[in-house]
């Protein structure tokens, strides 16, 4: 079992910025596909923002938040980051983190969700 811990939501104005980080730890060692970010607003499905493949950095976004989101990893400390830019009120929303592992390489593991709240 991986627990991911997630912290950086608030409220923020529109045109502002934020970061949000994730990180990932366990009993025993544990070996990770990637690394992604989810978000899910009021009466919304979630879905996809960002994710990077943990071996060679290979990020991808969402048509949304590209040039706007940048994801990053602290290989070192198993982090993941989101730096979020130009934010627009449309990106209010919980942000879930989730993780891919080895052992578990489809739906991975969930964080508790942080809320992110873009004001207009």
């Amino acid at each position: 079992q991986v627990q991911l811990v997630e912290s950086g939501g608030g409220l923020v104005q529109a045109g502002g910025s934020l970061r949000l980080s994730c990180a990932a730890s366990a009993g025993r060692p544990f070996s990770m596909n990637a690394m992604g970010w989810f978000r899910q607003a009021p009466g919304k499905e979630r879905e996809f923002v960002a994710s990077i493949r943990w071996a060679n950095g290979d990020k991808y976004y969402a048509d949304s938040v590209k040039g706007r989101f940048t994801i990053s990893r602290d290989i070192g400390r198993n982090t993941v980051y989101l730096q979020m830019s130009s934010l627009k009120p449309e990106d209010t929303a919980v942000y879930y983190c989730n993780v891919r592992t080895r052992g578990n390489p489809d739906d991975g593991y969930w964080g508790q969700g942080t809320q992110v709240t873009v004001s207009s």
